[in-house]
């Protein structure tokens, strides 16, 4: 079973092809739904050498980077790559 742990965000790295679907529409919203409700939904990562590179949760993880937070919750799982 994952766990859901903290990470810091700094930490985690955005696949290019990732970045270029960023909607700043669905930033906004989540950003205000994090505000009235904080992170109910973990974003995934996989370790990455030092960091971690993000799998699923772009919206959520720029929503938390646009609030200003540090640490984003998270599952680590271990994907491979193809």
């Amino acid at each position: 079973m994952l766990k859901r742990t903290a990470y810091p965000i700094a930490a985690i790295r955005v696949p290019v092809k990732r970045a270029k679907t960023l909607d700043p529409a669905k930033v906004q919203a989540l950003a205000e739904s994090i505000m009235a409700e904080g992170q109910t939904t973990p974003i995934s990562l996989r370790a990455d050498g030092d960091g971690f590179v993000l799998i699923e949760g772009y919206h959520r993880l720029e929503a938390l980077r646009a609030l200003g937070e540090v640490t984003v919750d998270a599952f680590l799982v271990h994907a491979r790559l193809h």
